[in-house]
């Protein structure tokens, strides 16, 4: 399924002078281009798409089938499906990234269900790092040659690669992002 929009035009909230603005509080679809961004500094899905793409390594594809809203201010969702927008609902898919900031934050679950084929800026833990990330420590790791910023930190699973989480890496130290609530001790 496209993200075209089936006649709705991307709206936000109207101020007096009748310029569209966020309305933080339901999800109004990303518009498909910049061209057709009515909401200043909204991003746009061909935006969204050719981050993840050009950050991760993530192929375009992965989205086909996915709508993407934003909701708050920056906070991007995608959805596996279509509704009228704007949408007035609490939840609406699963969040995939916050952006409207210098530099844009994967989630957590995005990267886990999104970044299995990611092939950029993903640095493979082993066992104890891998430990360590997940209990949500940070910890010294000189040996990534990489960018510095939010990484996929993945890990060995019979044999497969698989994203754990998002860290943020900056002047050889792996900060982890895993949220208080989904840390693990796995020892």
């Amino acid at each position: 399924m496209s993200d075209e929009r089936s006649g709705e035009d991307e709206v936000g909230a109207e101020t007096t002078d009748q310029t569209p603005e966020n309305d933080g509080q339901r999800f109004d679809r990303l518009p498909a281009t910049a061209a057709e961004r009515v909401v200043a500094g909204r991003p746009t899905r061909e935006e969204v798409v050719e981050w993840w793409e050009q950050r991760y390594g993530v192929p375009p594809e992965t989205w086909d089938g996915h709508t993407f809203w934003e909701k708050g201010n920056g906070k991007i969702w995608a959805f596996a499906a279509d509704v009228p927008s704007p949408s007035p609902v609490e939840g609406l898919g699963l969040r995939i990234l916050r952006a409207r900031q210098e530099h844009w934050k994967p989630s957590t679950n995005a990267v886990q269900r999104f970044c299995g084929e990611a092939t950029e800026n993903v640095v493979v833990l082993d066992d104890e790092e891998a430990e360590r990330f997940v209990r949500g420590e940070d910890q010294e790791l000189e040996r990534w040659d990489g960018d510095w910023g939010y990484l996929v930190a993945a890990h060995e699973f019979e044999g497969a690669t698989e994203p754990i989480g998002v860290g943020l890496y900056l002047h050889g130290e792996l900060r982890s992002t895993v949220p208080k609530g989904r840390q693990e001790d796995l020892s």
